[in-house]
């Protein structure tokens, strides 16, 4: 019951502030607000079938509260550093477990690694951390940061406006379930889609080239 008055607020709140909703989420996302960009991203895209925003419009709020949401816990990381998780909210929300696996990956490529984990949720708030840690400029972080968000922006809008039709028909038939069969359920599918992918070529990458049959022992 208490996911199903969460997701109803939250279905409430998209409807009745439309631009806004979207913009105010997605910057919460940077302070460790527990929903997936994705499921914002969709969102914004069946705000863009029901015809409460515009295309260009509501991809520019998606896009420029991203880079906001992204840019607190980096700069949190490069004012602060390890110091930071010295606090018990922050610690909560960055899971240092995390942070040295992903330093691994940061002193290996660091713009490799804000691009990967663009796509990886999970992974954004303690890279992002990371990225301010390790010293990596702002310009850098947030130009490969903007790189992958045009990517993903873009796409998971256009799902949530291409299934608009569907949720649509939840919403008529299934009282106060449309955001958590529409967007959550559509929005983990394709999250869990692209991270699986990402993640095994990513592994496969750090591995090498497979050696020729003949040089295998």
């Amino acid at each position: 019951m208490l996911l199903i008055e969460a997701q109803s607020t939250l279905s409430r709140f998209f409807s009745e502030f439309g631009y806004l909703a979207p913009f105010t989420v997605l910057v919460l996302c940077g302070f460790g607000f527990p929903l997936p960009e994705e499921v914002t991203m969709l969102g914004s895209g069946f705000l863009l079938y029901q015809g409460r925003v515009e295309g260009l419009a509501i991809l520019g709020v998606c896009f420029t509260a991203t880079l906001i949401g992204d840019s607190v816990p980096y700069w949190l990381g490069r004012i602060y550093g390890r110091k930071a998780l010295q606090i018990k909210a922050v610690r909560r929300v960055l899971h240092p477990e995390r942070l040295n696996n992903i330093e691994r990956r940061f002193r290996r490529n660091d713009t490799r690694a804000v691009f990967v984990c663009r796509f990886l949720p999970g992974l954004r708030l303690p890279a992002w951390f990371t990225a301010g840690t390790l010293g990596m400029s702002y310009t850098r972080f947030l130009a490969v940061d903007a790189a992958g968000a045009a990517i993903m922006t873009p796409l998971f809008i256009w799902l949530g406006f291409a299934s608009g039709e569907k949720i649509a028909e939840l919403e008529a038939t299934v009282e106060n379930l449309h955001q958590i069969l529409g967007f959550v359920v559509l929005g983990l599918a394709v999250v869990l889609l692209v991270r699986m992918t990402i993640s095994s070529r990513v592994a496969r990458s750090e591995r090498g080239p497979e050696p020729p049959d003949g040089d295998r022992p």
